[in-house]
């Protein structure tokens, strides 16, 4: 199967896709979050295809490779499958080839990988990846191994460092990875994690019905449920933006959290939204959540009528410092 995002082709079936004429150069990876690392990466692979007269792909996977590999410590990702598509198709790469991970995935010697994807879907002539890249069963595909069966496939390879904020090499503590973000995210410090991301943290759920404590206290909010496996920020207060299912994005106040002034033993956190210009009908829709600024942390008030004002002092703060952004840039 063929689809499209603008002028990106993606590939989502390894068997009946069809090689790029000219070759390509590609690079592989999960790709979780595009984030700024991802971009100079895929920079380089265009550079060199433009040079060559190739076409630019990237070979990335339908999940996260640890959810299958080690699921009980599988990290919790950045970004869903269609939110990392649209991010490549950002980057002016001309394939993506999604590849489905399973079992039987994990269990491939690196060797076929590259003999079936690399060279035989997408007619590899060039291969760029970072210089601590690992793939195929037991990790044992690495830039050695790509570049002695480069030299008998007809394909070079190059092994990247990996780069810092600058988009220069960098030591291991400065590098830009989707590691580093989790971590940030987790920490509650969401400005170093939107700075590597190199765009404001989203998310994506289905607008759910709530208890309507919000409503009672005169915000009503729409509840989002994120899919388990999507990374959200620490529990606290944000400014950032709600885009609706026809694209426009509407300035909110942000609650992630166990709401403590009502419960005193919630299970698990929830996602309020808080849009500042609107009162209209949420339920049920697809909603995209950008966090774009920590305003401050979840504390338990003494009363509701200290929380109802602290609530107003929010949504005037997020709505000065969002004046301030494009939905689509970090503050």
């Amino acid at each position: 199967m063929v689809s499209s995002l603008e002028s990106m082709q993606v590939l989502r079936d390894v068997d009946a896709t069809t090689v790029p004429p000219a070759g390509t150069v590609v690079t592989i990876g999960a790709y979780d979050g595009v984030h700024r690392g991802h971009r100079a990466v895929i920079a380089r692979v265009r550079q060199l295809a433009a040079g060559r007269g190739l076409q630019s792909a990237v070979v990335t996977f339908d999940r996260h490779p640890a959810s299958v590999v080690r699921p009980e410590s599988a990290p919790r990702v950045l970004t869903d499958l269609d939110q990392k598509l649209e991010l490549l198709a950002s980057t002016g790469v001309d394939y993506t080839l999604v590849v489905h991970f399973d079992e039987a995935r994990s269990q491939e010697p690196a060797e076929d990988f590259v003999t079936e994807i690399l060279v035989g879907a997408l007619g590899a002539r060039a291969v760029v990846v970072g210089d601590d890249f690992h793939f195929g069963h037991r990790r044992r595909g690495n830039v050695a191994l790509l570049s002695a069966m480069g030299a008998e496939l007809g394909f070079e390879v190059t092994g990247l460092d990996l780069v810092g904020l600058d988009g220069q090499a960098a030591p291991e503590a400065d590098r830009v990875s989707s590691t580093v973000i989790r971590s940030a995210l987790a920490s509650g410090d969401l400005e170093r994690a939107n700075t590597m991301l190199g765009r404001a943290h989203e998310v994506r759920g289905v607008v759910g019905h709530g208890d309507k404590r919000a409503r009672e206290l005169g915000f009503r909010t729409a509840n989002v449920a994120v899919p388990e496996e999507v990374c959200l920020p620490a529990d606290g207060i944000y400014a950032g933006w709600y885009l609706r299912p026809d694209g426009v994005a509407r300035p909110a106040a942000l609650s992630l959290g166990r709401r403590p002034t009502f419960y005193a033993d919630a299970d698990t956190s929830l996602l309020e939204a808080h849009l500042l210009d609107f009162d209209g009908q949420l339920y049920d829709e697809a909603a995209r959540v950008r966090f774009v600024a920590h305003l401050r942390d979840e504390r338990k008030f003494d009363s509701v009528d200290e929380l109802i004002v602290q609530m107003g002092r929010d949504c005037d703060a997020a709505g000065a410092l969002l004046a301030t952004v494009e939905p689509g840039h970090v503050a």
